[in-house]
């Protein structure tokens, strides 16, 4: 199997040690080391790929951390930069009465931030499967244009291009802003994964079919489609499919969407599908890829953390 390439933040979440409350009454917080488009990584890592992460951190004890937790569970970190001119990004969460995270970032700047297009090398995308990332690390600053040098390589070398959006809108100045940043790299992407909470910021409409001939324009070919217990859809020009969640009892559902994505380019990989394939990805392989991500989402929420929740692939077997 090829690699897969995930870029984007790498941070540490602070984890709250109680929940029903407000952020600024929780008395306690452990580290965890996070962001999304590595917990991709780690989901692909688990089930037997290989995969590297492009990202920048700080020269402190956070970036450390996370240099020793990643390499320990297999990502590949020998594209992660370090600087001495911001910190590590920082994330305070808290589970709210209401069940709702509610999120404080330490990263004005953060290191990741301030990653440079000219750090990304081309012969770095030599024989990938595919490139992931999200939308936290695309403000107007630096990382936004490494993005786009690393899918200008990646395209060139006829990776699958994956974006799923990870709305964060604490990290904005405007919704606004967050969602012409969305609409100006969406067309970039083969594989584009959006969840129901996320379709109606995104697009402006409330149901899925309504929305796709504004989602499948540019590089998009397949659309990924999650409703968290209802289940996911998969959607091409030609060919839809749907594949119910297992009903599990979940402890932890940090990370669930990023494991999702990881598990269903990992089946894509696995299957050797090519940028080529995309539009003929049939009904049936869709609904076989839609399983297997419910499924390791399944398995992965009965545990807490992320990376460290999600199951091998023997474990899934």
């Amino acid at each position: 199997m090829k690699k897969l390439f995930a870029i984007g933040e790498a941070l540490i979440d602070f984890i709250p040690e109680e929940s029903g409350k407000e952020l600024r009454y929780v008395s306690g917080f452990q580290p965890k080391v996070g962001g999304a488009p590595a917990n991709v990584c780690g989901a692909y890592v688990k089930l037997g790929g290989e995969g590297a992460l492009i990202t920048q951190l700080g020269a402190d004890p956070f970036g450390d951390k996370i240099v020793e937790e990643f390499t320990e569970c297999g990502i590949d970190c020998s594209h992660v930069k370090r600087t001495e001119k911001a910190n590590t990004s920082l994330a305070f969460v808290a589970l709210k009465e209401d069940g709702n995270r509610e999120f404080s970032f330490y990263r004005k700047p953060g290191a990741d931030m301030m990653m440079e297009a000219k750090d990304i090398e081309d012969s770095w995308f030599t024989d990938v499967f595919a490139l992931h990332f999200c939308s936290v690390s695309l403000g107007d600053f630096p990382m936004k244009e490494a993005h786009k040098k690393a899918i200008d390589c990646g395209l060139r070398s006829r990776a699958v291009i994956s974006f799923d959006p990870n709305i964060r809108l604490a990290l904005w100045e405007n919704p606004e802003a967050l969602r012409n940043v969305i609409w100006e790299f969406a067309p970039m992407a083969h594989v584009l994964k959006i969840s129901d909470e996320e379709l109606e910021f995104i697009t402006g409409e409330t149901d899925i079919k309504t929305a796709l001939p504004k989602l499948l324009q540019g590089n998009t070919k397949v659309v990924i489609y999650t409703r968290g217990a209802d289940g996911a859809e998969c959607y091409t020009e030609h060919h839809s499919a749907f594949s119910p969640t297992e009903k599990v009892t979940a402890v932890d559902t940090t990370g669930a969407g990023d494991g999702f994505i990881g598990a269903f380019l990992f089946c894509m990989a696995r299957d050797g599908v090519t940028v080529e394939d995309l539009s003929d990805l049939s009904s049936e392989k869709m609904t076989q890829y839609l399983t297997f991500a419910n499924k390791f989402c399944g398995r992965s929420v009965t545990k807490h953390g992320a990376i460290a929740s999600y199951p091998s692939l023997a474990e899934m077997e």
